[in-house]
């Protein structure tokens, strides 16, 4: 028994030095804690809280982006990370914005929601973990998805921003 605690003990050390060596080989810190709940609160409106943070829903044909048609993409309100792109939005008539795809796949993450007694798709971001809300597949063409998704989860970058604000990648999408 005795034995068994100190193998443990030493197997543990091992994986502990392991993630110390590689997050100095790619600047990672698999320690690194993801930002406090209250430094969220102070940041966020208690809105946006509730739905990143609590898996809110904002009312519907009540929230900013439902009916925004502006050219730009769409970034995790939390984290910066882009998400959807105008060009691929929608008027899905659910008073949420909703897209045919997300702008970056690998930014949004899709898991298994069983709550509410009825089973969807539930939307996350990748790196922040923010509850963005659902994917339905009763989506238009090309795709036949729609990602219906909550306003207050989102940050809206106008097209002509876009460089200014850091996503100049994407710039060249919206040129005519």
């Amino acid at each position: 028994m005795q034995l068994e605690k100190i193998y443990l003990k030493i197997v543990l050390g091992v994986i502990c030095v392991i993630c110390l060596c590689a997050s100095k080989v790619d600047g990672s810190d698999p320690m690194k804690e993801k930002v406090s709940k209250q430094d969220l609160k102070a940041r966020l409106t208690p809105l946006q809280y509730k739905v990143t943070q609590e898996e809110g829903t904002e009312p519907p044909f009540q929230n900013e982006y439902w009916n925004n048609h502006e050219p730009g993409i769409y970034v995790d309100v939390v984290s910066g990370e882009p998400l959807f792109s105008s060009l691929d939005q929608f008027d899905s008539g659910t008073g949420w914005p909703s897209f045919t795809r997300p702008l970056t796949p690998e930014n949004v993450a899709e898991h298994k929601d069983r709550q509410f007694f009825m089973q969807r798709t539930e939307v996350r971001s990748k790196n922040a973990n923010s509850h963005l809300g659902h994917v339905f597949e009763d989506g238009p063409k090309p795709t036949g998805l729609r990602y219906c998704i909550n306003s207050a989860s989102l940050k809206f970058i106008p097209a002509k921003d876009l460089e200014q604000e850091g996503y100049g990648q994407f710039k060249s999408l919206f040129k005519s």
